[in-house]
Order: structure tokens, then C-alpha cells, then sequence
């Protein structure tokens, strides 16, 4: 039994929206490049599935597995889980991400995944965090600006728990 309840924050309809906007801001940045889209399991497969069927521009699809979170808390390292197959040398890169919060796995993945010399790095997230942060992210994409709550739903996770849920809600203990 969970102790705690589940606000709604953003709507199905509201997420529909917003990811086709994004989808067509991708499409026009990336006219005859066909990128990778590089999925950050697990969390981010629901945008990026929605993402990329919205999308007209042609692209190579390929996943990595990393995770800062246990429980509610982000814990500052990072822990890969899986890599990616797909070479990256001259290549256009698509991070596709739930949220971005702190940023520190995104930071880590693109030092890391820079060192393959893609032809340029970008990232799109579903939600951005209006959070301070101790160092400079560029998020090229990004459908929603929250508050600082935990999220759950559209991908999104507690304790492998709420990804399944058709919004954005947040955690209220």
C-alpha cells in the first residue's frame, strides 16, 4: 500500500500537443541529417515513442541505459546499464530524456558519448526542472517546465511503480 497521492500536473492532451511541437521543431533542425535518436532508458521510451511518431525526419534509433534515482532522491552518480550499438563518428545525436533535474547524468552522457565524435550532441526531454544548477546544460528541446516535484506517469517512475499512467502527476506525501 502506498503512503502517499498522485496529483495530476499535465494532461494527456496537453502532452500530445506539446510532443508534436517538438516533433516538428526537430524536423525542421534537422532537414536531410537523419539523426540517432539515443533513447536514456527506461524512463524516457514513452516520449520518445510518441516523439519519433510525430516525427517526418528520417533517424536512426538506438537506446542507452543510465540512472542517478533511488526511491525519490537523485544520487548524484551515475550508473550506466546499458550502451549504445550504434557508432556515433560524424554522426548527428539526439538525447531523448524524460525530465531533466539536476542534469548530472545528462552531463556525464555527454562528455562520455562526446568522446565518439559525433558531429553534434542535442537534447530533448519531456520535462525540464526549474531548478538551479551548479554548472551550465544546454536542453535544446524540452515540452514542459515543472516545479520542483517528483513526477510521475508518461514513463516516469516511483520505485518502478506509475509508468504506465497516461499523465504527468506528481508524488503529495
Amino acid at each position: 500500500m502506498q503512503d502517499y497521492s498522485i496529483k495530476k500536473l499535465i494532461s494527456r492532451e496537453e502532452i500530445d500537443r506539446r510532443v508534436k511541437e517538438v516533433a516538428c521543431e526537430i524536423d525542421k533542425d534537422y532537414i536531410g541529417l537523419a539523426p540517432i535518436i539515443a533513447v536514456v532508458l527506461k524512463g524516457g521510451f514513452v516520449f520518445a515513442a510518441d516523439l519519433v511518431r510525430n516525427m517526418k525526419t528520417p533517424f536512426t534509433l538506438d537506446f542507452i541505459g543510465a540512472s542517478s534515482y533511488v526511491g525519490t532522491e537523485s544520487r548524484g552518480d551515475i550508473k550506466m546499464t546499458k550502451d549504445l550499438d550504434t557508432p556515433l563518428k560524424g554522426r548527428h545525436l539526439i538525447l531523448v530524456e524524460d525530465i531533466v533535474d539536476t542534469g548530472q547524468t545528462l552531463k556525464k552522457l555527454c562528455r562520455l558519448l562526446g568522446q565518439r565524435e559525433p558531429e553534434s550532441i542535442k537534447i530533448a526531454t519531456l520535462l525540464l526542472k526549474d531548478i538551479e544548477r551548479p554548472f551550465n546544460l544546454r536542453v535544446d528541446y524540452y515540452c514542459f517546465e515543472i516545479p520542483n516535484k517528483f513526477v510521475v506517469g508518461y514513463g516516469l517512475d516511483h520505485n518502478e511503480r506509475h509508468r504506465g499512467l497516461p499523465y504527468i502527476g506528481y508524488i503529495e506525501e
